[in-house]
């Protein structure tokens, strides 16, 4: 009896034992398992905040390159205003020559017909040489319209008397002219980058500057509540 009164107890003491550490160890586990949240949910505020400073960053980076492209050439085109143009002359002047590749290193020649338009702006009254546009202008002065140098030469002059024969149809024609007179004897057909150019060009990098900022705003606000809630369940103990 006294060797099974005392194999009772020992076993009596283990199992309060393993109750005792079973009791300590809880808090523990407990303690942890509430650190795995914090922890990933600080991650996850981490990775936020980081995609908010690169979007950002990379709308500040669009900003620069819109700024030395499209921003650059529309602030220096001297062709501003807006009006209507009427076509008082339009003729063949003479044949253009041009130069396409043929092939590494292999340039050869063909030739496009010159355009030559002048045009009255009714809202100056003056008469002025109609081009196609900033780069036409520059490449080409004298000719409306300059094709991509080709091959087939009676392509290049197809597409230029279609242009003739849209501007003997329609007499009138919205184009842009200079205000100040500084080229006041050249008419634009259209420009490269007018104002709605421009607006599409910023709006995208506009938007992304504003969601970066949001998403960084967003997640300030939340750690901010988070601590005000933690205080406050802090002084109401």
């Amino acid at each position: 009896m006294f060797f099974v009164a005392s194999r009772n107890a020992q076993a009596g003491g283990q199992s309060n034992n393993r109750s005792r550490s079973f009791y300590q160890k809880t808090p523990k586990g407990d303690v942890l398992d509430k650190k795995k949240p914090v922890t990933a949910l600080r991650a996850g505020e981490d990775r936020a905040i980081f995609l908010g400073l690169g979007m950002i960053l990379s709308s500040v980076a669009m900003y620069f390159v819109l700024g030395i492209t499209i921003l650059r050439s529309y602030s220096d085109s001297a062709w501003t205003e807006e009006g209507i143009c009427v076509v008082v002359n339009s003729s063949i002047t003479a044949d253009m020559n041009c130069s396409y590749s043929c092939g590494s290193d292999c340039w050869r020649a063909s030739k496009y017909p010159c355009l030559q338009v002048y045009v009255s702006v009714n809202e100056t009254g003056r008469v002025g040489r109609l081009s196609h546009n900033e780069e036409t202008q520059d490449s080409n002065s004298e000719c409306l319209y300059v094709p991509k140098c080709q091959k087939d030469s009676w392509l290049m002059h197809a597409m230029v008397m279609n242009i003739s024969e849209r501007l003997q149809v329609h007499q009138q024609v919205p184009c842009y002219y200079d205000p100040d007179d500084q080229q006041q004897d050249v008419v634009l057909l259209t420009r490269i980058y007018g104002h709605s150019a421009v607006f599409h060009s910023l709006f995208w990098p506009s938007c992304m500057l504003t969601g970066g900022a949001l998403i960084i705003l967003m997640v300030k606000l939340t750690q901010y509540l988070s601590t005000l809630s933690e205080e406050i369940v802090k002084f109401k103990r």
